[in-house]
């Protein structure tokens, strides 16, 4: 048997070097903290400085009263709200670039990745001045409402819009984040479509329209799927853009987990917040699976 035909079992040592370091960093630094966190979340505080896990459920209780269920709905309602725009925007993109040619493919990737380039916090406060009463957008819509009014335009004086502190600006900026973990995943899924079924849908009738509903869309759907779940995931667990964009009534979820850690110094509460919703993330993880995996059976 040839070297890179020797089975792992077989190369324990060179296993254990690639592996080993990895998994104590992963065990020490994320597991470890992880595990304590979620033993928190059962217990109580006994003092300023002391938690004692007793196996309680109160937490959990307390977290599914009617207020904390309502910020956690909300927060779901503007994760959603995100994600559905987020695929009816991102989609058109993706498409655009699965069809350029190789040359504007290239440069087209790059804008998508242009914002990773770029911190959350610089773009945030970007938003924010072109959203506040006295940006950009107020300060073009003014300048046309007040030549409106010298040209004889029956105009009152002008109010600004309220763009910032509000559910608006917190949708607008989360959508602004999470844009492009929608479009790669589709891009990704669209670059493997066979072009050969597209000429076979339009050379039988079908037009641009069907074709993209019954032969696009169905194909492209892993990669519907995989966006939806990058997208919805992180925006329910937001926390910075709710803060700066939103306003005392556009709390979401992850700005009670922050107050309960940080200033109600609640850590049991806090951490059973939290492991909602990673409970919730686990059950969306696994119905994404399932659902893959019956689209496996049905195709095969």
């Amino acid at each position: 048997m040839s070297l890179h035909e020797e089975p792992w079992s077989r190369a324990k040592g060179v296993f254990a070097v690639a592996f080993g370091p990895p998994t104590v960093w992963l065990t020490v630094f994320f597991l470890a903290p992880l595990a304590i966190i979620w033993a928190y979340s059962f217990g109580q505080n006994t003092s300023l400085t002391h938690i004692g896990v007793t196996g309680t459920f109160a937490n959990y209780a307390h977290a599914v009263r009617p207020l904390y269920l309502g910020i956690l709905w909300k927060s779901l309602w503007i994760a959603g709200l995100t994600t559905v725009l987020c695929l009816i925007g991102g989609f058109p993109v993706a498409v655009a670039i699965t069809f350029a040619s190789d040359k504007m493919r290239t440069w087209l990737l790059l804008l998508i990745m242009l914002p990773f380039w770029t911190n959350l916090l610089i773009r945030t406060y970007a938003l924010m001045a072109v959203l506040r009463d006295e940006g950009y957008v107020n300060s073009a819509l003014g300048g046309a409402w007040g030549l409106a009014v010298k040209l004889g335009a029956p105009l009152g004086a002008f109010h600004p819009l309220p763009l910032l502190h509000n559910d608006f600006a917190v949708v607008l900026g989360l959508v602004e984040v999470q844009l492009p973990f929608m479009v790669l995943p589709l891009y990704a899924a669209l670059d493997r479509l066979d072009r050969s079924l597209l000429e076979a849908s339009l050379d039988l009738g079908a037009g641009h329209l069907t074709t993209f509903a019954r032969v696009v869309v169905p194909l492209a759907m892993p990669g519907i799927v995989s966006g939806v779940l990058v997208t919805f995931i992180p925006s329910v667990g937001a926390y910075l853009t709710p803060d700066l964009l939103g306003g005392p009534s556009s709390q979401m979820i992850a700005n009670v987990i922050e107050n309960q850690f940080k200033n109600a110094d609640d850590w049991p509460f806090g951490a059973a917040l939290s492991f909602l919703l990673m409970y919730m993330t686990f059950v969306a993880i696994a119905v994404q699976a399932m659902v893959e995996r019956a689209r496996r059976e049905k195709r095969s």
